[in-house]
């Protein structure tokens, strides 16, 4: 194995799904920026790596880097709406979510201000009755997706908000045809997870997320954006 696969300090390299064992290698990469394409990233990590049977996973973040789709904080000016509804988003040890008015304002932006005042219509009722996610329901995983900085942010990304990939689905199929094996784009965190695009629509969702449920990628500064399943 070489130093740019490998099983991250403090993950599991193998999980159990369907009473199969699984290992989740993680790849790492330069830092990634607006100036790569994914797929070019993804070829020269990953694919001297890829053995058959292997499915590749990516990170939303890195390949919304490549898409453009950060923005840095100084160039977000959150209206006094975003100001307002960010207020009442729960904070969490795991991600700023649209906690901030930066990311709430990019919310707005990105799903419509009527859907968002929605969403927290709905929130607010979910929470007399205990219950919570209600938002992201209705809010979309546009919004679920949208990333803010946080201290152990990598920078120079500890200064921008990311926003979800675009075409997410096509991403992914551009990043089999390129690797040679299945391919997923995921948005996989310490408390919860979800799979944004997949190169293939028989590729289950839900499967994807039981494999990598508990962040193999991590979320500090592992540097490691991208990885590979395969059976153990």
């Amino acid at each position: 194995m070489s130093d740019e696969l490998l099983v991250n300090e403090e993950k599991n390299g193998i999980i159990t799904v369907d009473g199969i064992d699984y290992v989740r290698y993680a790849i790492k990469t330069h830092v990634i920026t607006d100036k790569d394409n994914i797929c070019d990233v993804a070829v020269k990590y990953a694919k001297p790596h890829v053995q058959p049977g292997d499915i590749f996973f990516v990170s939303e973040k890195a390949v919304a880097c490549t898409q453009k789709r950060a923005i840095p904080m100084k160039d977000i000016h959150p209206r006094p709406l975003a100001k307002f509804l960010s207020r009442f988003v729960l904070k969490t040890p795991y991600g700023i979510g649209l906690g901030i008015p930066e990311t709430m304002e990019m919310a707005l932006q990105e799903c419509g201000t009527i859907k968002i005042l929605f969403a927290a219509f709905i929130s607010a009722i979910g929470k007399l009755f205990r219950k919570r996610g209600w938002f992201y329901v209705i809010a979309g995983p546009k919004a679920r997706s949208i990333d803010g900085p946080c201290s152990y942010t990598l920078p120079p990304y500890n200064e921008y908000v990311v926003l979800a990939p675009a075409d997410p689905d096509k991403v992914a199929k551009d990043l089999s045809d390129a690797l040679g094996c299945p391919a997923t784009i995921v948005d996989i965190n310490d408390l919860e997870g979800a799979i944004l695009g997949t190169s293939s629509k028989d590729m289950s969702r839900e499967w994807l997320v039981k494999l990598l449920k508990d962040n193999p990628l991590g979320q500090t500064n592992e540097q490691t954006p991208m990885g590979l399943i395969r059976k153990a």
